[in-house]
Order: C-alpha cells, then sequence, then structure tokens
C-alpha cells in the first residue's frame, strides 16, 4: 500500500452546529471519531448526503458480509487504498474472511479461489480495468445472485472505489487502532 500525505486537516468539532457533529460522532471506534469523519466533516453537506447512501452499501444491501466486504477489500486493493484495507480488513475478518482469504485478496482471482468468490474479485478487477463487469463474470455470479444482488455488487465496488479515490486524494491517516497505523508513523 502507498502511503499519502494528508492534505485536508481534521475538523475541530467544537466549530459545528450541534447537528453536524451529532452526524460526525455517530462514527466512533473505541470512543473516537474515526479519521475518514474527521476529515469529512470539513464539508458538513457533503458528508450528511454520502453518508445515507454508504450506510447502506455497508449495512442494508442484499449481499452476505463476506461477499460484499471480498468486494471492497479487492477495489481498495487495486486502488492502493491503504485506510481502506485497514478498516475494512478488520471489519471483513468480523464478517468471516480468514487471514488466508484477506491475503489471497490481494492476489486476485485465480489465487486458488472457488469461482463465485473468484467472479468477486473479477468483478472488481472487470470494473476497475474496463468500466464492465465482463460477461463471464456476470455469468459467474448471476448462478447465486438475484438481480437485486447483482446490483448491489456493481454500486459496493463503485462506492468503495470512490471512496478510495478521496482516502488517497485527502490523505486520511490511519486510525490509531489499525495495525499499520504505526508502519505510517
Amino acid at each position: 500500500m502507498t502511503s499519502r500525505k494528508q492534505r485536508i486537516p481534521f475538523r475541530d468539532f467544537s466549530t459545528l452546529n450541534a447537528e453536524d457533529r451529532e452526524m460526525g460522532e455517530r462514527n466512533k471506534v473505541n470512543g473516537e471519531v474515526v479519521n475518514i469523519f474527521k476529515v469529512l466533516m470539513q464539508n458538513p453537506k457533503l458528508a450528511r448526503n454520502w453518508s445515507r447512501f454508504a450506510g447502506y452499501i455497508l449495512n442494508g444491501q442484499s449481499l452476505p458480509a463476506r461477499d460484499r466486504e471480498i468486494l471492497i477489500l479487492r477495489i481498495g486493493w487495486l486502488n492502493q487504498a491503504a485506510y481502506e484495507w485497514e478498516q475494512h480488513v478488520r471489519i471483513g475478518k468480523a464478517a468471516g474472511l480468514s487471514d488466508d482469504e484477506i491475503d489471497r485478496i490481494g492476489k486476485g482471482p485465480k489465487a486458488g479461489w472457488d469461482k463465485h468468490d473468484a467472479a468477486l474479485l473479477q468483478a472488481a478487477d472487470d470494473l476497475r480495468e474496463k468500466s464492465v463487469v465482463a460477461d463471464e463474470t456476470w455469468q459467474q455470479l448471476s448462478q447465486r445472485y438475484s438481480v437485486e444482488q447483482m446490483m448491489d455488487a456493481v454500486f459496493t465496488i463503485g462506492q468503495y472505489n470512490l471512496v478510495s479515490w478521496a482516502l488517497n486524494s485527502f490523505g486520511v491517516p490511519l486510525d490509531d487502532y489499525l495495525p499499520g497505523a504505526n508502519k505510517n508513523a
């Protein structure tokens, strides 16, 4: 993963109105607002509107959590988004991914996956490389997924591609509780 210099400083939450402060403070781990929200709250209107969609993708969609995390981790890896990767390794493990599977996500769809999991990884690769899920990948995923799930898969990859771009461009630093935080010190 490529480390990047922080370009947008953390927001001083004492300068926010009560509604915006409460929105930002909903996003805590270990009692601390996560760094992505410390940065995003520089633009509360953007954060508010993006959060609704992001919340659906992370917590309300139709894909199994494990599959969602494979998609998120793969697009994060492809974008070399250290923040995305570190956060979702933690979330992916909670969703049932093993250390071996997480390691193989970085190696891609040909790294010993079953057909379905390989197709998940390939979908992220397809969208990143050609902006369309290839017919073969689509057919493989369609064997298990409904139309709704196919749509959620594409939007999951797209959402986390966008987030990876933002994290990388803004230079959001890793939160202290993430294992890689010490590597970037």
